[in-house]
């Protein structure tokens, strides 16, 4: 590995220079050298995890213009915070930020712990979002590795190998820089710079405040120095949803598990998602027995971990009166269910046939 090229002063005034003046302008940031509120860290951090900044900068928004305070947060309803939620997918966030708000509100007095130590043994806060948190909210000297981070270090360092191979050299090195002086700030420069210049693809080298200090800027082989092994292609799943409804227009919905993927969500009966299409198998799972009839096309959502595709089952029952279980709601009142965005496609899907 090839040798280090600056001095740990000279990198931090560097960056921490560039970031005053380019530093991006976040609505749950505060102007370079003053603290924020943690509470608005906290939202945008949660938020953050999964979430593109484009899309958090109005989310936050509305959910801050909604909920302000940790206490106001805490005595909302947790059909409200999913509901505020649709859209931003990884609705296990939503539930543990309703969680936690509920511990620090009324176990903690509505203080949040200052140590990442602390803030990790909070619901849905990881060894990221701890560092994170505790940096820019409370100027702990830590340094929160996200992929901006990452690269950036992979670079500057050129350090070769895997992403396994890799990750203990970039914690060494983030080690090394980590300031006692505005470490929230440069913690956001690492950010930025990462997402502003150090970028996976056609990095602004020319313009990087610490390109005299990188051992990969002016390297043909830059890219190589990107710390993320090729993404392999996503395995798929097929299921059927059911669309059940009544004379009175009213459709059987059922609310998920609080645990599992879309857990607590509002959602339409369906069968598992299986690695291979079978729907004689599927239709095994209908909410009940009748002639169920296929609607052309599919429905497709791609999670993190495999893409789904679906088709739907509609169906009609006799009378409004059976003992089926469930949440029967009129399809032109959706907007009062917490409903995730597959659910929401599978809707539209519906609509179309109508």
């Amino acid at each position: 590995m090839p040798e280090q090229k600056y001095s740990v002063n000279a990198f931090y005034a560097s960056l921490i220079n560039w970031y005053d003046m380019n530093g991006r302008k976040l609505p749950w940031r505060t102007r370079p050298g003053a603290r924020p509120n943690p509470y608005k860290i906290w939202v945008s951090e949660i938020m953050l995890q999964q979430t593109t900044v484009a899309t958090v900068k109005s989310r936050f928004k509305i959910f801050l213009k909604r909920w302000p305070t940790i206490n106001s947060l805490a005595k909302a309803e947790l059909d409200e915070v999913l509901n505020s939620w649709q859209g931003l997918g990884y609705y296990a966030r939503a539930r543990n930020m309703h969680k936690c708000a509920r511990i620090i509100a009324y176990d903690l007095n509505g203080t949040f712990p200052r140590d990442k130590q602390e803030l990790i043994k909070l619901p849905g806060v990881g060894i990221y979002t701890a560092a994170a948190i505790a940096a820019i909210a409370f100027d702990c000297p830590v340094i929160p590795i996200d992929s901006n981070v990452a690269r950036i270090l992979t670079r500057v360092h050129a350090i070769r190998g895997t992403e396994s191979v890799t990750n203990k050299k970039i914690d060494k090195f983030a080690t090394s820089l980590t300031q006692k002086k505005r470490p929230g700030d440069f913690a956001q420069a690492l950010m930025d710079l990462g997402a502003l210049i150090c970028k996976p693809r056609n990095p602004d080298c020319p313009r990087c405040p610490i390109n005299t200090k990188c051992n990969a800027c002016g390297n043909e082989d830059l890219l190589q120095y990107s710390h993320k092994n090729k993404g392999k292609p996503k395995p798929k799943r097929w299921g059927l949803a059911f669309w059940l409804h009544r004379p009175d227009g009213k459709v059987l919905f059922y609310r998920r598990p609080e645990s599992g993927l879309l857990g607590g969500m509002i959602d339409l009966p369906g069968s598992n998602w299986h690695p291979e299409k079978n729907i004689v198998k599927d239709l095994q799972k209908a909410p009940l027995t009748a002639d169920w009839n296929l609607l052309p096309g599919e429905v497709k959502h791609v999670f993190s971990h495999f893409q789904l595709i679906l088709q739907v089952a509609i169906t009609k029952t006799q009378s409004n009166n059976n003992n089926i279980n469930g949440i029967w709601h009129s399809p032109l009142a959706l907007d009062e269910l917490a409903l995730s965005t597959l659910t929401k496609k599978v809707v539209s899907h519906v609509r179309r046939f109508e």
